[in-house]
This record gives C-alpha cells, structure tokens and sequence, in this order.
C-alpha cells in the first residue's frame, strides 16, 4: 500500500474524551473511526488487523471441526420469546418504521436461531456431534459504553456453538475449545488466564472466561500464583493471601479484561425448540449444547493495552497490519525495493509521501508495524536502515530482498 494513496491520516493530538489508552492510539493512528459512544469504523489499517485476528481464529476453529457460517443480525421476536429472553435489557428492539411493537432484536447473540436450524437436520445420534460457528456483528445495550474497543455497543464477534448426544461428548468438546482458546490466543500474543465465571443470560451454570491481566480491565480475579487457577470475583469464595483449592499456592487479586468465553448450554436451548435426536435404543432425547465467544475488537483493544509505548502501538507479528514499513527519507527512492518485496508476498506499506524525515518517523512509531526500513541518500547506493519497533537498535543492511527477509525472519 502506497501511503500517499491512502484517505486516512495519522493524527498528533489524542481525540478528546477519550481517557483509554487503545482509543487513543488507535484513533490517532487512523485504525479506527468513533461514530458513537460504542460504536466504530474500522478504517483500511485496523480492518487488516481484524482480519488478521479473525484468520487465526478461522484456522483454530476449523482444527476442531467447526464449520462456518453466517446468520442475520435481525433475530425475529420468535427465537427469543421461546427462551424468555426478548425481554432482557441485553439488546436492542428493531421497530419497523410506522410499527408500534418491535417484531425483531438486533442480535446479541444466536443460541436461539441456530438451535432453530439445527432441528431441521438433526434426527438421529448418527447426525452428532457437530459444531458451527459465525464472525458477525453483535449488538449490546450497553449502558456504560466506553474504554475504547474494550467496552462496545456494536462489536464484532465469534460465536461458536456446539450440539450433542451426551454430556460426557459436551465435555471433551468444551475442553477442545478451551485448548483451541488458548492456542488462538497465544498466537496473538496475549496470555489469557482460564477462569471459573458465573453464567448471567446465556446459561444457568458456572462458565469459564479468558482473563488477560490488565490494570485497566474492569473484571477482578483471584489468580494463584502457583498454578495458575483462577475464579471470577463475582462467584469466587476466595480472599486474596489465601490458599489455592488445587494446590498450596497463594491467592492474589487482579484487575483483568475478559477476552473470551465458553458457556456449558446443557439442555436449555435444545428444550425450548424440542431438539431431539433418537439414541441407539430408539428412545427420544434432547440434544446437548455449547456456547464459546470471542470478542474481536476488545481483543484488539487489549493487545493495544498490552504492547504500546510513550511512542504509540506495537503490534505483534501475527496481527500487524503490514510486515514492513518502508520509508522514503529525505528525497531517496524506494520504489524498486518496495516492487521487489511485493513480489516476494511480503506485505509492506510504503510511505512515498512528501513530508519531513522527522514527521514520518513519528507517524512510523505511532503505527507501530514490527518492521522499519528507511532509504535515505546518506546511506549510500545499495543500503537500507533496518529498525525493529520497540527496540533501540537499527542496523544498516544491503538493500537486497533475501538480505531483508533474512533479517525479519531471525
């Protein structure tokens, strides 16, 4: 991407109003647009960090056997009144213009819909267990809409849902999820914490969340420092100094920010819309279920949280929106190297703009992409300074192809 050709501009002075520190940067580095309180655009660098995201995710559920789909964000009052939950203060009601009573939710979640598809197809245990899941928006009714990505009224989300014959298979599964979590999380560079959770709308059963340590996260955990195992403070019956239920370790308190969930649905859904499937008895019996959420924003939001300095973003590999920022500095060409790294499949924006060494350098840092190459006739013919965000030191390198992708890659 030639920086001169893209509509957004990186901005010196933080938006007003905004007190979190990934609204800030974000918006100052045009990844993100604020419509409203809650509510985002995502402009041409964050959506390639969100579609980063989401490839990770795609290739963890796909592993597990997921398969994708996608639904309406305009749920009919049918699914939701089935399970009582039409009436939750959750969403929002969609009125037909000229309509004096709302017909439709815009959807916060969908056990209801696909629970109602999934009785088209299942009939017998052979039909079990499957799973699927969807990218798509989500609505919320949040009151307190703020922190950024952290906290929304209008996100992007991936739910995943699960359907079986017994619960000895549900729980095998709810396990392959949570590994899946982990992994999905690991390779974006976060370390989330596998906490027991209350269940709230979505389950009557204790959950499991995804906690990444945070100063700025809203939820509190106990955590032990030993092994790991952690409790939500709004169900847990631990105290901080105390000692671990699974072993001797210590019990400390954490602010932390939620990244993900998984719910154990048993047989709450698959009731209310008569899910059955006959066993090999012939006996009738209601289908099984799970739930598993992540949030794709909040989770970028977080990794702002967590890699960013006095200088702005640093992304991880994994989810930068390009690998390369390639600099023009001070009337040098890099229009030969920047032709030859993209045929090499890297994926490097080119800043070609008409401005200050200075100036770029700034916005560079403020982007954060992991890697900086800057041309500049002081260098003479054949080099390039190479810089790794974050860290102080730059090298100058030969302005060859193999010699960059050598360096990248160490």
């Amino acid at each position: 991407m030639r920086q001169s050709q893209l509509f957004t501009k990186v901005s010196r002075n933080a938006p007003t109003g905004e007190v979190a520190v990934n609204a800030q940067l974000l918006e100052r580095g045009g990844f993100i647009y604020k419509n409203s309180a809650g509510i985002y655009s995502y402009l041409p660098f964050g959506w390639r960090v969100l579609q980063n995201i989401a490839r990770i995710i795609r290739e963890e559920m796909d592993a597990i056997g997921g398969q994708e789909i996608f639904m309406p964000a305009l749920v009919e009052r049918k699914y939701l009144e089935a399970t009582g939950r039409f009436d939750l203060p959750v969403g929002f009601d969609a009125i037909e213009k000229g309509g004096k009573k709302a017909n439709f939710s815009l959807g916060w979640t969908h056990e209801e819909v696909l629970t109602a598809i999934a009785a088209k197809f299942i009939s017998s245990y052979n039909d079990l267990p499957f799973a699927a899941y969807q990218i798509q928006t989500k609505f919320r009714n949040e009151a307190r809409a703020k922190s950024g990505l952290l906290r929304g009224r209008e996100f992007m989300m991936k739910d995943l849902y699960s359907f079986h014959a017994s619960e000895e298979d549900l729980n095998k599964y709810y396990e392959k999820v949570a590994d899946a979590y982990h992994k999905i999380f690991s390779r974006i560079g976060v370390k989330a914490i596998y906490a027991l959770a209350a269940g709230g709308d979505f389950t009557l059963k204790n959950t499991h969340e995804f906690q990444v340590i945070s100063d700025v996260g809203e939820d509190v955990i106990y955590v032990c420092r030993k092994c790991g195992y952690a409790e939500n403070k709004e169900i847990s019956k631990l105290a901080p100094q105390s000692k671990c239920p699974a072993c001797d370790g210590e019990i400390e308190e954490k602010k932390s920010i939620e990244v993900g969930n998984i719910f154990p649905l048993g047989t709450k859904y698959s009731e209310a819309f008569n899910l059955k499937f006959t066993d090999t008895n012939g006996d009738k019996k209601l289908v099984l279920m799970g739930s598993y959420g992540i949030g794709l924003g909040r989770l970028m939001g977080t990794v702002v949280e967590l890699y960013h300095d006095e200088a702005g973003i640093r992304w991880p590999k994994s989810i930068a929106p390009y690998s390369i920022h390639l600099l023009e500095l001070n009337d040098a060409k890099g229009e030969q190297l920047y032709v030859s790294l993209q045929r090499e499949g890297i994926q490097v924006l080119y800043d070609d703009r008409d401005m200050s060494a200075g100036q770029k350098l700034v916005e560079s840092d403020l982007i954060g992409i992991p890697w900086r190459l800057a041309v500049s006739p002081k260098l003479g013919g054949g080099k390039v300074e190479l810089k790794q965000r974050g860290e102080e030191r730059t090298e100058i390198i030969a302005a060859q192809v193999p010699e960059i992708l050598k360096r990248i890659a160490a």
